[in-house]
């Protein structure tokens, strides 16, 4: 039995989680971190990570940016394994979880969903394949609501293709204010907000007389929390370090 903390437990992820987690018989919420007392919960919920000492195997989170420090030193302090799902994450929130990894075991993903972590996996491959003769362009997706953008998992695809390119590629977004020709190094990155949208993420490969696109799209919050229940039964007991969706998807 997997016994998971859920830090954002009243959010709209924190509801799903929980709902999928009391119908899987491998897996149990024993509490739950979150300042929005206003959901029944049938478990413990705290306002702050410290107040809650009880038994616990992993902490799976979807809250904010800002509740990232707090988290890290609890999980530390507790020596407990940790699921980071939140976006919108700086350039010094990513180097303090690199830190904490060498702590404890730390499992950092953009998007939890295996759908999305696949289409990764492909579009590196057709990148390396299609280099020098195909422009890149990613378009995202997304509900009315959501705050930042990109999206954390278009720039995760970027940076995949990129690691996997054998030049320095540079990000251009939108494109509104350059006026200036397409360069062959670039990937473009482009965002679009409305509706209820949960998430769509394609990406483009543009030739000479052909295009080849691959796209992913989430119908409901479901296939993250299907994936960060997966990422907390692979994640309990594991040793310090970084851990991500190749290390579940390997394991599976």
């Amino acid at each position: 039995m997997t016994r998971i903390i859920i830090n954002g437990c009243n959010g709209n992820m924190g509801r799903v989680i929980t709902r999928l987690v009391e119908a899987d018989s491998e897996c149990t919420v024993v509490a739950g971190f979150d300042i929005n007392d206003s959901v029944d919960n049938t478990y413990p919920v705290f306002s702050e990570p410290d107040e809650f000492m009880g038994e616990a195997d992993v902490v799976v989170d979807f809250s904010h940016p800002a509740c990232l420090s707090a988290l890290l030193n609890y999980c530390k302090r507790r020596n407990l394994p940790v699921i980071i799902a939140t976006t919108g994450l700086s350039t010094e929130q990513r180097a303090e979880i690199e830190a904490a990894s060498a702590e404890i075991p730390v499992f950092f993903s953009a998007n939890m969903s295996l759908g999305i972590n696949l289409l990764i996996s492909l579009a590196k491959k057709a990148a390396k394949l299609l280099e020098g003769n195909f422009d890149i362009e990613i378009l995202e997706r997304h509900h009315n609501q959501k705050i930042d953008a990109p999206s954390g998992t278009a720039l995760a695809i970027a940076d995949a293709i990129d690691q996997t390119l054998s030049y320095p590629a540079e990000y251009v977004y939108d494109r509104h204010s350059v006026r200036r020709k397409r360069k062959p190094t670039e990937i473009g990155i482009h965002s679009v907000r409305g509706g209820t949208i949960v998430g769509d993420h394609d990406i483009i490969f543009a030739g000479n007389d052909e295009v080849i696109e691959l796209k992913h799209s989430a119908y409901s919050k479901e296939v993250f929390a299907v994936g960060a229940i997966k990422a907390a039964k692979f994640m309990k007991a594991k040793g310090a370090g970084m851990y991500d969706m190749d290390d579940l998807i390997s394991a599976l």
